[in-house]
């Protein structure tokens, strides 16, 4: 899954099906970062956290198991210890 931020502010959730990677895709722009900042909390300049509600609300129209899948994801990176204590995502940001 790829969170992709345009330069505009605007986001969507890329790739909703493929659970086995998790990151943000966006340009070094003002409303980028402002989009960012409303969307999880940045950890530093290459990571954020994102609520998994957050991702789940970007994600729309999945198939069927795709909720059961996505908990399953979630659980595989708590215990990798990818998650904060309120149960954030971490994930990488690509700039463009």
């Amino acid at each position: 899954m790829i969170i992709r931020i345009e330069g505009d502010g605007s986001v969507r959730l890329r790739d909703a099906t493929d659970l086995r990677r998790f990151s943000i895709s966006m340009p070094a722009t003002e409303s980028a970062r402002a989009a960012l900042a409303e969307l999880g909390r940045m950890d530093g300049p290459g990571h954020a956290w994102i609520a998994p509600e957050r991702v789940r609300g970007l994600a729309g129209d999945v198939p069927p198991g795709w909720n059961e899948d996505f908990a399953a994801t979630v659980a595989y990176a708590a215990g990798k210890g990818w998650t904060d204590a309120s149960g954030a995502l971490r994930a990488h940001i690509e700039y463009d």
